[in-house]
């Protein structure tokens, strides 16, 4: 075993436990919190009175979670100026997962008795102590997901740390559901017709709380952020950037506005489930069945995406998933009480849910390099922001809409499934099912009219991206994305070793059109021999890809080089591809760049030869110093590069 493998297990694990941590308390935030506020927080004589206040209580929620978005981009760059020996992110790891926990459990009681006592300023104290909370598990929550980069910059570690996160986080997020009512029913004094008390509910938003708290400070302990310039971000995020950057890419705002309603409609029908299950099955206990199928299913759910968006394509996954959702939905809005049809429907709205998240995730991903065409600059950090807030901005809406249906329905302080009249339970199921099937299909519509975006025109965009980068360096051009003054192209003649050992193919002998023709520089290819790409000079990475197949370096005197492993590699999206470097990064002669699994390259059917071409090669004049089919090892020469005399140009 490598000797830093141990700690990279122990970071992994340790970031796992996080992430399931993080997510327990986002559930019992987003989702439970609701319930108690709706079900035990108002229970006077005075029904009116009671849903008043649940009422408003529900908009402060709404209000000030939509207000948290507006601060967000401010925490994103608070976090960006942090310097502590401890690291940028864990700082706020630790210290906003330990205080947003407390104050949660603070959140889950009647704040000494005022909400009887002085109930309006009881809605004072509590929007100070939630908007005081919101803010602190926001920097949490931006810190721990933007760690994975600062952990490692070996792009198959981040893979691992990031399947692991994904993992505990689904395991988090989903036992909630699982766990919740049999721990909040033994923990209560009172039963209260399955809805237990405050007794209850408190006690278990304290074990919640500890968990998460305990957790984030295992982050903090037991992970390692590695330092460096390159991690350094010179801008900052404002939020009207971000709006600039949708209103610009139309494919990135197509599929944010489809995954808007999407996520939603889906927030809001998981958000009423428990409730379901309260009031109209009046069997809450059974909320676990679900809850433990809700686990399974989600951690199966992470690992079976690839497989299915390998062989399905990721636009056919999406409508499938999207068919099976609402099938689901229609399901459950049908099923009465008997609870085999209610946990059918549960489970098929259920199922697609992370698929459907995974293709979004993955579309706005490819959505940087259609804007990086389209506007000509690289827009990575403000694109992927964009889903987060989406993902807020559904569940401050769907808080806001279960406050309105429990009043609509009677479902508030002191109700039980005896309670609720037929009338009520109907103006929930409008709540529950229709606004959101309506939200989810009107989600489907814009993703078949406005999203164009797949698996094949990405690869196109990538090839044409390929196909200009390099040229900007002619004559010592600035890339129109970097305000970094590249070196010019130097005299002098400069060999270039074999990035890669093999044996040596013509360039004009590759299959691939673009390369033979010329079209992308002029150079060399090579049939490899060994899955390791070495840096043929010293230079700076200023082209990465997202698919982890290609790597474009500026040498110290202005050489522009390609390395391009196989071809039409593109489609493989990342796998059996690991890079070791980031975009500015400088690196020396003979250092490691990347490393590919030739053997994943071949099953896929696609051809694995290296292709290295100087892409502003129109100012230096390229002579191969070996012959086609010579093999050669990384030490090699194989090309001789000499600036051009400016006399001649």
């Amino acid at each position: 075993m490598d000797k830093q493998e141990p700690h990279m297990v122990r970071s992994r694990l340790a970031y796992s436990l996080g992430a399931f941590g993080h997510d327990a308390f986002f559930a019992l935030l987003s989702t439970y919190f609701m319930m108690y506020v709706t079900g035990h927080l108002f229970t006077s004589s005075d029904k009116g009175f009671d849903n008043r206040m649940v009422g408003y209580v529900t908009a402060i929620i709404m209000i000030l979670r939509i207000v948290e978005l507006l601060i967000d981009p401010l925490i994103g760059n608070a976090i960006d100026r942090t310097n502590t020996k401890w690291g940028k992110f864990k700082p706020w790891v630790v210290g906003g997962g330990v205080i947003s926990a407390v104050l949660l459990a603070a959140l889950f009681t009647p704040l000494g008795g005022l909400n009887v006592s002085s109930p309006y300023l009881y809605l004072v104290v509590f929007a100070i102590i939630y908007i005081i909370m919101d803010i602190f598990y926001s920097f949490n929550d931006v810190g721990f997901w933007s760690m994975i980069p600062a952990m490692s910059f070996d792009s198959h570690e981040r893979d691992k740390i990031a399947t692991f996160a994904r993992v505990g986080s689904t395991i988090g997020g989903q036992i909630i559901g699982f766990v919740i009512m049999p721990m909040v029913l033994f923990f209560s004094i009172n039963q209260n017709g399955g809805t237990g008390d405050d007794r209850g509910w408190f006690i278990f938003a304290v074990i919640v709380a500890a968990i998460s708290a305990i957790t984030a400070i295992g982050v903090g302990m037991f992970t390692h952020e590695q330092k460096s310039l390159l991690r350094e971000n010179k801008e900052q995020t404002k939020l009207k950037d971000i709006l600039h950057i949708l209103v610009k890419n139309d494919q990135l705002l197509a599929i944010a506005m489809s995954y808007l309603f999407f996520t939603t409609g889906q927030t809001l029908l998981n958000s009423f489930e428990l409730y379901y299950f309260t009031y109209v099955l009046g069997n809450s206990k059974a909320f676990s069945i679900l809850g433990g199928l809700n686990t399974v299913v989600g951690v199966i759910s992470v690992f079976a995406f690839p497989l299915f968006s390998g062989k399905i394509g990721r636009h056919k996954l999406f409508y499938g998933a999207a068919t099976i959702e609402v099938i689901g939905a229609l399901i459950f809005a049908f099923a009465g009480k008997s609870l085999a049809l209610v946990l059918l429907g549960a489970e098929l709205f259920f199922i697609p849910q992370p698929i459907i998240f995974l293709v979004v995730l993955m579309t706005i991903t490819d959505s940087v390099e259609y804007g990086q065409l389209k506007l000509g600059h690289r827009d990575e950090s403000l694109t992927l922001s964009i889903r987060p807030l989406l993902d807020k901005f559904g569940g401050a809406v769907a808080n806001g809409v279960v406050g309105m249906a429990t009043v609509a329905a009677g479902m508030t302080g002191g109700a039980t499934a005896a309670t609720i009249t037929a009338h009520g339970v109907s103006v929930f199921k409008i709540y529950m099912f229709l606004i959101p099937i309506a939200l989810i299909i009107v989600g489907i519509i814009i993703f078949a009219i406005k999203v164009k975006l797949d698996e094949s025109s990405h690869a196109k965009i990538v090839a044409e991206l390929e196909q200009t980068w390099g040229k900007q360096f002619k004559g010592g051009e600035a890339a129109a994305d970097t305000a970094i003054e590249e070196p010019a192209p130097q005299p002098g003649e400069t060999d270039i070793p074999a990035p890669v050992a093999g044996e040596v193919v013509n360039l004009k002998d590759v299959s691939d059109p673009a390369f033979a023709e010329g079209k992308m520089g002029e150079g060399f290819a090579i049939k490899p021999t060994d899955g390791k790409v070495y840096a043929p000079f010293a230079g700076t990475v200023r082209a990465t890809f997202s698919t982890r197949h290609a790597v474009g370096l500026v040498s110290d005197n202005g050489i522009a080089l390609l390395i391009h492993i196989g071809i039409d590699t593109v489609k493989l999206h990342g796998t059996g591809f690991v890079t070791y470097f980031n975009k500015g990064q400088h690196v020396e002669k003979g250092q490691e760049l990347m490393e590919f699994w030739d053997p994943t390259i071949k099953k896929a059917g696609l051809d694995d030869t290296v292709i290295v071409t100087v892409t502003n090669s129109e100012s230096f004049n390229l002579d191969m110093l070996v012959k086609a089919g010579t093999k050669v090892t990384t030490k090699d020469n194989v090309l001789k590069v000499t600036k051009k005399d400016s006399t001649n140009n």
